[in-house]
């Protein structure tokens, strides 16, 4: 037999012999594997049905031995009694015929003794066919197997003939028991080519069928492991029809949703970075912004005088944006300062900031009651009813039939130590499609150039609150119900 880069007429080096055997091995052929375990189960089985088999044919090849010599006996011996007296050389060659010691018939009237060897036999126990049921035969056949003396049994069973009722004859043990190891021999011989060829026909089938499928899915599995980022490594669906099939089909769905997140991951930290680039520049140029618009607040202008501390303010909370959006990016959200706030206030200086106090398209109504207050982190509740009056207005905006009502409610109350917010709109509300990602960053941005980020946001501060929000979509529009309790 040849092998690869071993030349023809030289023998294959040590060392290269066992890197090729262990390649064998380590393909799935150890008998630790599941196609050893296989095979090796197989045998047992088979080995168990032959043992199975076993049990009850070599207990009926003892009861046809005994029974063939007993007719052999039987027939040859009633011939012989015809004549009043029987040779000597006749009876040795019944004796030997059948393997007995001494030969007796029973006619009824009288008994005879038909043959006999030159000694007196001493048996030392008895068969009777007449009586043997299988339990009985399957537990003196292994009584005979395991015997070790060199005694003789009587072996009694009715007559063939008309005028014989029985055939008496004593027999070595030692002469059935080398037959019946003979045959057990040979059933043995015949249990195992019928196991190898039988185990190697199931395990040839198996391995088709189920290792070398499970085998590719290992494959596979470690293959994608190398580089989960590449599509292409993703497991090549067979087709199957079976619980392997399905297998392989859940494998590539979970192996390209992976894939796809990790891809979406990486470009998320890349944008990160980016974007902390751009925040850093920013924060600088609205840095010398509030420089400027400081001057400007001594300008003797009755406009710049009642603008400039609006934009001064809007400016703060632009500083105060990117400093957020820093931290956001490290993962570390400033814990909330609470203090008790009035949150109508709140909702008109989000008015001013969104323009909508002077909106010709899109009307606000601020119908939190006067001197509501919550306790909260003024900033960030800011943060949060901006986001979603922000949401709601460019909703709005994007409508283009001039008909319909645009409009942006702020309403809330107080129920015992928590206030209830709600803000809605009459808008085209949101998506069927978004609503189980809504508020995920980067997953629920539903209007054109959005990026998610704002409702992800309203949501972590507000869990940082203890509360929570939720969107309400029994509704027309879009409608945000906000649970904000108070300091425990």
């Amino acid at each position: 037999m040849k092998h690869e880069g071993v030349p023809q007429g030289k023998a294959e080096p040590p060392e290269v012999r066992a890197r090729r055997v262990l390649s064998f091995w380590g393909k799935g052929y150890r008998l630790g594997g599941l196609s050893g375990k296989l095979l090796l189960l197989t045998i047992v089985f088979v080995m168990l049905a032959e043992v199975c088999i076993y049990v009850p044919s070599v207990a009926n090849f003892r009861n046809n031995w005994l029974q063939d010599r007993l007719t052999t006996a039987g027939v040859a011996a009633s011939v012989l009694a015809e004549t009043n007296t029987i040779a000597p050389r006749l009876q040795q060659e019944l004796l030997r015929t059948t393997g007995a010691v001494a030969i007796s018939l029973d006619q009824g009237s009288r008994r005879s003794l038909i043959a006999m060897g030159d000694t007196i036999p001493v048996v030392e126990f008895v068969v009777d066919m007449g009586e043997m049921s299988p339990l009985r035969a399957i537990l003196e056949s292994f009584h005979t197997l395991a015997y070790s003396g060199d005694g003789l049994m009587r072996v009694v069973g009715k007559g063939q003939m008309g005028y014989v009722k029985r055939v008496d004859i004593v027999l070595p043990v030692k002469l059935l028991q080398a037959d019946m190891l003979a045959f057990s021999w040979r059933i043995l011989g015949l249990s195992l080519v019928i196991s190898m060829i039988t185990a190697a026909l199931v395990y040839v089938s198996l391995r088709a069928l189920f290792v070398r499928p499970l085998q590719r899915l290992t494959e596979s599995m470690d293959n994608f492991a190398e580089t989960p980022e590449d599509t292409s490594r993703v497991i090549k669906i067979s087709g199957r029809q079976d619980e392997i099939g399905d297998a392989e089909v859940r494998l590539a769905a979970m192996e390209e949703a992976l894939s796809r997140t990790l891809n979406q991951k990486q470009r998320l930290a890349d944008l990160g970075l980016a974007v902390s680039k751009i925040n850093h520049d920013l924060r600088n140029l609205l840095a010398s912004a509030q420089l400027f618009l400081e001057r400007l607040e001594h300008v003797p202008d009755p406009t710049v005088n009642r603008l400039a501390p609006k934009i001064l303010a809007t400016l703060d909370r632009a500083v105060g944006y990117t400093q957020a959006v820093m931290a956001y990016g490290k993962a570390q959200e400033e814990a909330p300062k609470r203090r008790l706030i009035e949150l109508r206030r709140v909702g008109e200086d989000i008015a001013d900031v969104l323009g909508l106090s002077e909106h010709s398209a899109v009307t606000f109504e601020n119908r939190v009651p006067e001197g509501l207050e919550v306790d909260a982190d003024p900033e960030q509740i800011f943060r949060v009813l901006l986001n979603l009056c922000r949401n709601s207005l460019q909703a709005l905006e994007a409508e283009k039939d001039t008909t319909l009502v645009r409009r942006i409610i702020l309403d809330a109350r107080r129920e015992g130590s928590s206030v209830h917010i709600t803000v809605a709109d009459t808008g085209p509300g949101i998506p069927e499609n978004i609503r189980k990602a809504l508020f995920k960053a980067f997953h629920s941005g539903s209007k054109q150039g959005g990026v998610g980020l704002g409702l992800a946001i309203a949501a972590e501060l507000l869990k940082a609150h203890g509360g929570r929000i939720e969107l309400d979509a029994t509704r027309p529009g879009a409608c945000f119900n906000i649970d904000l309790p108070d300091r425990s």
